[in-house]
């Protein structure tokens, strides 16, 4: 690939990457905002999902143009990343749990419903950019694993609305952070591969 080539991709994966940011950064703040006023685990855990995210991104954008063992390093830091995130949802879980909550059902379903939109359009964005590097496969990690969160916050409020109980919202926190944590081993050991395969070239 000639450099006026890798300049126009670097280019495109650029615009991409800053147009999932602020997406991410706009489902950061409603989500927050929703969960607080909804009393939902679910969605404060995808509130913190979506602030990873756009640290990631913001990575992910740094690492452009640079030599493959920093991306490679920019992808190992957002594994981490989504990591930590799984731990403060697990937390949030456990206090809420021994607290006691009440999740709004209709606003779980409403918020769920405008993100998954929201994350289509990004995955859309994503799989668009052609010969993907490690961090830009990472960016598409995400916003697959957030799509599949915002199907399960969907149910969990159609649940919580017949039931009238809260578990199911605890339930849908809980496995969000269990899709962050295999999001960020997936991530972590993608890098791994693209270094040994580098070393072996």
């Amino acid at each position: 690939m000639g450099e006026r080539d890798f300049n126009l991709t670097s280019l495109s994966q650029r615009r991409i990457l800053w147009i999932v940011l602020l997406l991410n950064i706009g489902l950061a703040v409603a989500f927050a905002i929703t969960g607080w006023l909804g009393d939902s685990s679910a969605l404060i855990a995808n509130a913190l999902d979506n602030a990873s995210d756009g640290v990631v991104y913001v990575i992910s954008l740094l690492a452009l143009g640079r030599p493959p063992r920093w991306k490679r390093a920019a992808a190992r830091v957002s594994g981490v990343m989504l990591m930590i995130f799984a731990v403060g949802v697990l937390l949030d879980a456990a206090r809420r749990v021994l607290m006691g909550t009440e999740p709004i059902g209709y606003t779980m379903m409403t918020m769920a419903l405008g993100a998954a939109i929201i994350n289509a359009i990004c995955l859309w964005l994503l799989k668009r950019v052609r010969k993907a590097d490690v961090n830009l496969r990472a960016a598409q990690t995400f916003s697959a694993n957030d799509f599949l969160s915002n199907a399960g916050i969907l149910v969990a409020g159609a649940v919580v609305l017949w039931t009238g109980q809260a578990w199911p919202d605890l339930v849908v926190g809980v496995a969000v952070a269990a899709i962050a944590i295999k999001g960020g081993l997936e991530i972590w050991r993608d890098a791994n591969c693209e270094a040994k395969l580098a070393k072996e070239a």
